[in-house]
């Protein structure tokens, strides 16, 4: 297995900073072969500006358009070439970041809005009365899975079904199905470490050891069954749910995701 491990946090001895390198041994102590993207320590540009698209950029600037055309004519900035190549190398991507303001930290969605250009990530495969795209299920990133490895501050139960912040599985849903299904790749259920701020050491050897076990079992875990745009359950070009298949009592999110 080929795994590339994006990682967002400032600090190399925070809890996230030990969850990566708990990855990194762990999965190539397994035989896998593992390249990390330490977003902080690369100072990552987090903005999208004229400058990425160089002699391809419009004025006004056009970002989709001239992101496909730097593409296309390989004049990307060399850091989005890299982690586009890094992407292509990998089967499988690890996410590791805390959950800021309800969402990822902007480092790491100014990654998704350089290197998730027009051509490479979407805007591909046919738009027609019949099919919009390859995208949700299709797409240039098809075949590859990802797994957010998330730290929370607050307990689960602020995040449960009806906790106050709202359910996880919500929260993330905007990355896991919006960024990641969008382009094909494949989420699998996220490993979420709550009460972060107040890990004790003995609540963190319980935490690192059903981590090492969800990355040993990265390969044999199902990904979050999202529906398949062009497969039938999705009027074309409403692209509404057809009517009947919503599942009981389900709503909002979770229409989208098809019963076992």
């Amino acid at each position: 297995m080929k795994t590339l491990i994006v990682y967002a946090h400032p600090e190399p001895r925070s809890l996230n900073g030990s969850l990566k390198d708990l990855a990194v041994a762990t999965l190539e102590a397994a035989g896998h072969e593992v390249r990390v993207t330490d977003l902080y320590a690369m100072r990552w540009k987090a903005t999208v500006d004229a400058e990425d698209y160089g002699p391809d950029a419009s004025s006004p600037l056009k970002v989709a358009q001239d992101s496909g055309r730097a593409f296309e004519a390989g004049r990307l900035t060399p850091d989005v070439r890299a982690e586009q190549e890094k992407l292509l190398w990998a089967d499988t991507i690890v996410f590791q970041f805390p959950l800021w303001w309800y969402t990822m930290p902007a480092i790491l969605k100014g990654w998704f809005d350089r290197v998730f250009t027009y051509r490479f990530a979407y805007g591909v495969g046919e738009h027609s009365e019949t099919k919009y795209g390859e995208r949700f299920g299709e797409g240039t990133l098809a075949g590859r899975r990802a797994l957010l490895s998330v730290t929370v501050g607050g307990p689960e139960s602020h995040y449960a079904a009806r906790g106050i912040n709202g359910p996880i599985d919500d929260l993330l849903f905007p990355l896991q199905h919006g960024i990641l299904y969008y382009p094909g790749i494949e989420p699998l259920p996220p490993f979420v470490v709550y009460g972060s701020d107040r890990l004790t050491p003995e609540e963190y050897e319980v935490a690192a050891k059903a981590w090492r076990e969800r990355l040993l079992g990265l390969e044999s875990t199902e990904p979050i069954p999202f529906r398949r745009q062009n497969f039938g359950d999705y009027e074309i070009p409403s692209l509404h749910l057809k009517p009947g298949l919503e599942p009981a009592g389900r709503t909002g999110f979770g229409l989208h995701v098809r019963e076992a």
